[in-house]
């Protein structure tokens, strides 16, 4: 087995706790989002089915700044709304949040960046 089968190997199994995690959130959390009238229409916009799942996350999970920046912006329809978000969600939905939201963005990173590096051959 070698290094980059190895490391992809690696960044697999974190992607696999990711869509666990995935489907944990939708299910507790947004769920519960996409019944409440207040909430429903507050969840951005979703390209695919379960797209809305992410943007909830990543309304939760990001750093204040950022999704305050991403309200500004003209393209604000797509995402979710942050603080309706919060009013509507516990201290537990938030942490589940962050942890899904970094296990997914840290696996498709390192997933990338591998396929990248071994691509330009770092790992002959």
């Amino acid at each position: 087995m070698t290094l980059f089968s190895k490391l992809l190997a690696f960044s697999v199994l974190l992607m696999l706790i990711a869509l666990i995690l995935f489907v944990l959130f939708g299910q507790i959390t947004v769920r519960r989002l996409r019944k409440t009238e207040e909430t429903k229409n507050a969840l951005g916009c979703e390209f695919a089915s379960g797209w809305d799942i992410l943007n909830a996350a990543q309304a939760l999970a990001l750093p204040r700044y950022i999704t305050d920046k991403l309200a500004q912006s003209p393209l604000s329809g797509l995402y979710a709304d942050r603080d309706l978000l919060e009013k509507h969600t516990s201290t537990f939905d938030r942490g589940l949040a962050k942890i899904f939201w970094y296990t997914y963005t840290i696996s498709v990173a390192l997933m990338l960046i591998f396929i990248a590096a071994n691509s330009m051959g770092l790992f002959d």
